[in-house]
């Protein structure tokens, strides 16, 4: 299954009334919860008014727990958890309704707002991510005045209905299976996933709401009932997709935003193919140049290692090491340079004809839990980036971004290692139209936001957080190093920053590098 290669979104005009709000808490017991009704606040968009004042209910998180991630975040001491009401379609806002997962680690002190979270993915929960930044941000007085929230975007995680496409026996197949050899295979494939999408997943209205576009809808909803007047945002990676979203659609609804590891919003699919290439080749020459005394010293060693993969996989506990497997666990150990003694144990495995820790880095950057249950992050990555890009169909333009893609990443050992073939992806498929495009961002009336960005980020390459302070007239950090993403990864410079920033507006008094 090969994700889509494309990119992202567009503005959204709401009219909006204002509306005075006060705060009501009910107590409740451990089985009801405390009803909590803090909004409307804010605008508030014309026929959404019982959204956007709606009360809610916080709960003990243990029971909503759905997998071994959540059953640990979710069994922290002190979180709470609710679930948000938004319409399916904000076009119809008396129809349908699905909810949305929310998380709180409420302030340890005197609380002066909330901090909403994303951490990217596209599919990754904010519930779990807002418990570890949690644990990161311990002794930090961000912990002290802010609610740490964290929410799962519409489809993903604790939210309802769920983005479904392969269960947990049809994933362990796809990721087993070769590669396709032919362009006809690989678009069979492609649209036999897009059909059980659709089937699984409610069909072409379900699917057709669950992009960005609708993400920072909720986002503002849930910013309304949260009592807040303006947002205050942290988003990694994919999620800084989404703040630059919500910044977009709702400038005057800004307080402040922390966008670290920048994805460009202007990136087209083929440029940012190459760019991610290039960037873990960058990230994995770094790991060999540290790696005098390892099993594996070099890009040709771990080439000759992985070539019989594509046609004899490896034992791997009671499974089989694909490929792609392979591919995915050496470029999970890449996110941060803190995990290169397992990518090193992983490798001197690989020499000795074992993947069982390839394996469990791949299971993991997969949502592959110990029970052999997947959360559903890959079928929500593909979702989301369906309706976010325009999809490409024709067979021309795809021949010439692949003929593009495979020259400029020549030489690099992902792309040699799975070239991709000229062939119509999932998205071509898709049932539902898309939402949102790659375009410049329009954000006049926004606050002075914070980008961060990484020299050496494999995932999202530093000059995307160039291009995105840029095209938001923000403030840029850039951190120096060779890890995926970095406030609250263990730099106090960076952290320094971005909590003075988050807490009191505080910002460097031009670009600043830690």
């Amino acid at each position: 299954m090969r994700t889509p290669r494309v990119a992202v979104l567009a503005a959204i005009a709401l009219s909006v009334t204002l509306l005075a709000a006060c705060t009501t808490v009910v107590a409740g017991t451990p089985t009801t919860g405390t009803v909590e009704q803090r909004g409307p606040k804010g605008p508030v968009p014309a026929g959404l008014d019982r959204y956007y004042g709606q009360a809610l209910t916080w709960r003990d998180c243990r029971p909503m727990a759905y997998d071994d991630d959540s059953r640990e975040a979710f069994g922290s001491r002190g979180v709470q958890c609710a679930l948000l009401t938004v319409p399916l379609d904000y076009a119809a806002p008396t129809g349908r309704t699905i909810t949305v997962g929310v998380l709180r680690k409420p302030a340890a002190g005197h609380r002066t707002g909330a901090l909403l979270i994303n951490p990217g993915g596209p599919g990754a929960s904010g519930m779990t991510a807002a418990v570890m930044i949690a644990g990161r941000a311990k002794g930090t007085p961000l912990l002290d005045s802010l609610d740490l929230i964290g929410f799962d975007p519409r489809g993903i995680g604790l939210s309802q209905p769920h983005i479904h496409c392969l269960d947990d026996r049809e994933m362990d197949a796809e990721r087993a299976r070769p590669a396709a050899r032919t362009v006809a295979e690989e678009e069979a494939r492609n649209k036999e996933f897009a059909d059980h999408c659709a089937q699984r997943s409610g069909g072409a209205e379900a699917l057709g709401n669950i992009g960005t576009r609708d993400v920072v809808r909720d986002m503002d909803v849930l910013r309304s009932v949260l009592g807040e007047e303006k947002l205050t945002y942290l988003g990694y990676s994919y999620g800084t997709r989404i703040g630059t979203a919500y910044a977009e659609a709702f400038p005057r609804n800004v307080r402040a935003m922390v966008l670290d590891g920048a994805v460009d919003p202007m990136a087209d699919p083929v440029h940012e193919s190459i760019n991610q290439s290039t960037g873990f080749d960058q990230a994995i020459d770094a790991y060999f140049k540290q790696c005098a005394k390892c099993a594996v010293k070099s890009k040709d060693e771990l080439r000759r290692l992985l070539k019989p993969l594509g046609t004899t996989p490896l034992p791997a506990s009671d499974r089989s090491l694909s490929l792609d497997d392979a591919l995915t666990g050496i470029a999970a150990a890449l996110y941060d340079d803190q995990s290169w003694p397992i990518l090193t144990q992983a490798l001197t495995e690989l020499a000795k004809g074992q993947g069982k820790t390839l394996m469990s880095l791949a299971d993991s950057y997969y949502g592959r839990d110990s029970s052999g249950h997947y959360t559903n992050l890959m079928d929500a990555l593909v979702a989301v980036r369906c309706v976010d890009d325009p999809r490409v169909t024709d067979r021309a333009e795809i021949a010439a971004a692949v003929k593009t893609q495979t020259e400029a990443t020549r030489g690099s050992f992902m792309a040699d290692a799975d070239p991709p073939l000229p062939a119509l992806d999932t998205c071509a498929f898709w049932q539902a139209p898309n939402t949102s495009r790659p375009h410049k961002p329009q954000v006049a009336g926004v606050p002075k936001l914070l980008v961060i960005s990484t020299t050496g980020d494999p995932a999202t390459p530093y000059q995307s957080g160039v291009n995105l302070a840029k095209d938001l007239d923000a403030r840029l950090l850039t951190f120096h190093g060779t890890k995926h993403t970095a406030f609250l990864g263990g730099s106090g410079c960076v952290d320094d920053i971005g909590i003075a920033y988050l807490l009191n507006l505080d910002l460097p008094a031009a670009d600043a590098t830690c």
